[in-house]
């Protein structure tokens, strides 16, 4: 009970983009949780998200002589608490040369259920939690091609799940960006 209670203050917490009162009057009518915004650089002094580069690219090296590997990612967090709500990173296995994606969810879901995503108003994508440790819950699968070619035109990817009171939240995370980020890692 406590872990619903925490992720209803949770959603609560989270700000549209037309501000926290919006926010505050979907919690009071038991409404789908209110969606997180991306991770802000720093909050404003007014306490609303600030702008986000949008998906980031990092490249990481075992040693000097290893080949780079790269990845991109994004997350939404709760712009009061900074806490992690969703994060996405997709890197190219170096195996088999596809897209795989990790996403970082937060502890208290209903595992059966699992995550979906779905880009614009396209099909959904349905992803088994694997497992939960003291940071969140983890999905991973491959990218199929049909839902990498939806990810580089998108304008949004919502990533949605369910609380412990099967409330279902969903999450939007912006795709203007993406295409030029997966070009970089690929």
């Amino acid at each position: 009970m406590l872990m619903q209670s925490r992720l209803v203050a949770l959603a609560a917490a989270v700000l549209l983009s037309t501000g926290a009162a919006s926010a505050q009057q979907a919690a009071k009518k038991n409404a789908p949780a209110p969606a997180a915004q991306p991770a802000p650089t720093q909050p404003q002094a007014d306490g609303s998200p600030a702008q986000q580069p949008g998906w980031i690219v990092r490249c990481t090296s075992a040693s000097r002589d290893a080949p780079l590997e790269c990845a991109m990612e994004q997350n939404a967090v709760l712009t009061k608490t900074g806490q992690t709500i969703v994060l996405i990173n997709i890197r190219i296995a170096p195996d088999t040369r596809t897209p795989v994606a990790l996403l970082q969810l937060p502890l208290g879901l209903n595992l059966p259920i699992g995550a979906k995503l779905q880009v614009d108003e396209g099909k959904t994508v349905d992803l088994q939690i694997q497992t939960c440790e003291n940071r969140g819950c983890y999905a991973s699968s491959p990218i199929a091609p049909d839902l990498l070619a939806a990810l580089r035109s998108g304008k949004q990817l919502k990533v949605s799940f369910q609380n412990m009171a099967k409330e279902t939240i969903a999450i939007p995370m912006p795709l203007g960006d993406f295409a030029a980020a997966y070009d970089k890692i690929k």
